[in-house]
C-alpha cells in the first residue's frame, strides 16, 4: 500500500490523480489540499478518507470543519497547513499540483522530509546524459497555432481556453495559448537534466502524440508517444519505474496517417522568447518571469487586459528587476512579490489597475 498526499486535489491534475487512486486499490490518500473549493473537497474527503486536509483559503476553514465534523479528519489552512499536508508522516509521495508559486515552500518541505515528489509533466526522464546531444520538447501550438499578431488582438478568454487537444485547468490552458508553458518547460529541462539551453529545442507537434524526444550523439532519436491524456504521466509518476495497466485510449497509427511538425512562432508568441531570455539570465529572473506571467494570466482571465498584453506585462516586470545571481528561498519569494508589484504598476500606468 502506498500513501500519497495530493496538493491541489480539486484542480485538473488533482482530480485526475484521484481517478487513478479510485481505480487502483493499492494507492491511498494520506492528505488532500485545495485552494477554496470546499464543496468538491468535502466530497473528496468523504470518498478517500484522508487523515488531514488543508483548505488554503483561511476564510473557508470554519465551513469545511463544520461540513466534515462527523469524520475523523484534521482540517488545517493557509501556507502552514499546506506544508503540514506535504510532510504528513504517513505519506510516501507528494503530488504537487497547486497552481502558481505557492507550491514552492511545501515542495521544499516535502523534499526535506524525505518524500518522493510526483511532478506530473511530459518530459522524458533522461538518464544517459553524457550521450545526449539534444532534448527536443514538443508543443501543440495551442488554439492559436498559425495565427499572427494582428489576428490575436481581439481574441476572447473563451477562445483562448478552447484548446484543441488537452483538457486542463484555466491557467495552464492560457499558458499553452501563449506558448509560455513551453518556455517554462525549457527552463525546467535545463535544470532537471543539467544541459545548456543550446541543447534544448522546441517543435510544434499539432496532434500532441509525441510528447518529447531525445537525440543522442550518434544521431539516433528516441521519442515518447501517447494520447493526450494526463492520466498517463500521473499514474507513471505514482508507480515509477513500473508501468501499470491504464484504461485510456490507444494510438491507432493506421487511422492517424501522419504526424506533423512546425517551428514555434516566437515573434507572435513573445512569451516563449521571454522565457528563453529569463532562463539564460538565470538567478532570480525566471522567478520574475513566472510570477509576472501568473498575475498577467489572472488579469486576462478576469477581463482586465487583452491576450497580447500578457507578454507585455512579463517583459515590463523583467526589465524592472535587478537580478539576484544565486537567490535563496527568501530572495526568491521577494522577487516574486516585486514582480507582482511591477504588474500592479503596469496596470495602473495603463489605466487598468
Amino acid at each position: 500500500m502506498k500513501y500519497i498526499s495530493i496538493l491541489g486535489s480539486t484542480g485538473s491534475i488533482g482530480t485526475q490523480a484521484l481517478e487513478i487512486l479510485r481505480e487502483n486499490r493499492d494507492l491511498k490518500v494520506a492528505a488532500l489540499a485545495a485552494g477554496s473549493n470546499t464543496g468538491l473537497l468535502e466530497r473528496q474527503i468523504r470518498e478517500f478518507r484522508p487523515e488531514l486536509v488543508c483548505i488554503f483559503d483561511e476564510s473557508k476553514v470554519a465551513d469545511l470543519r463544520l461540513a466534515v465534523r462527523d469524520l475523523d479528519v484534521k482540517v488545517v489552512s493557509g501556507m502552514e497547513g499546506l506544508i503540514e499536508a506535504a510532510v504528513i508522516p504517513k505519506a510516501e509521495m507528494v503530488l504537487t499540483a497547486v497552481v502558481g508559486m505557492i507550491g514552492i515552500r511545501p515542495t521544499i518541505a516535502a523534499i526535506q522530509a524525505g518524500k518522493d515528489i510526483a511532478l506530473a509533466n511530459k518530459e522524458t526522464l533522461v538518464t544517459e546524459r553524457d550521450q545526449v546531444e539534444k532534448i527536443i520538447l514538443t508543443a501543440s501550438g495551442g488554439p492559436f497555432r498559425g495565427r499572427k499578431k494582428e489576428e490575436l488582438k481581439e481574441v476572447t478568454v473563451q477562445q483562448a481556453l478552447n484548446h484543441p487537444n488537452w483538457s486542463m485547468g484555466k491557467k495552464i490552458t492560457i499558458d499553452s495559448a501563449t506558448l509560455v508553458n513551453k518556455g517554462l518547460e525549457v527552463i525546467e529541462a535545463r535544470w532537471l537534466f543539467d544541459v545548456d539551453f543550446d541543447k534544448i529545442d522546441v517543435v510544434v507537434q499539432p496532434q500532441s502524440l509525441i510528447h518529447s524526444m531525445v537525440q543522442y550523439v550518434d544521431g539516433g532519436i528516441m521519442a515518447q508517444l501517447g494520447t493526450p491524456d494526463m492520466k498517463l504521466p500521473i499514474q507513471y509518476a505514482f508507480y515509477y519505474p513500473d508501468r501499470m495497466t491504464l484504461n485510456t485510449q490507444r494510438v491507432d497509427f493506421a487511422k492517424l496517417g501522419s504526424i506533423g511538425f512546425e517551428t514555434p512562432d516566437g515573434d507572435t508568441f513573445r512569451g516563449f522568447r521571454l522565457a528563453y531570455r529569463a532562463g539564460r539570465a538565470g538567478g532570480s529572473m525566471p522567478t520574475v518571469f513566472n510570477a509576472a506571467n501568473e498575475r498577467a494570466v489572472s488579469e486576462f482571465l478576469n477581463g482586465n487586459i487583452r491576450f497580447l498584453e500578457i507578454a507585455d506585462i512579463i517583459e515590463y516586470a523583467m526589465e524592472r528587476h535587478e537580478k539576484v545571481e544565486n537567490p535563496d528561498l527568501n530572495e526568491i519569494l521577494k522577487a516574486e512579490q516585486e514582480a507582482y508589484e511591477s504588474v500592479r504598476e503596469r496596470m495602473q500606468a495603463s489605466g487598468k489597475g
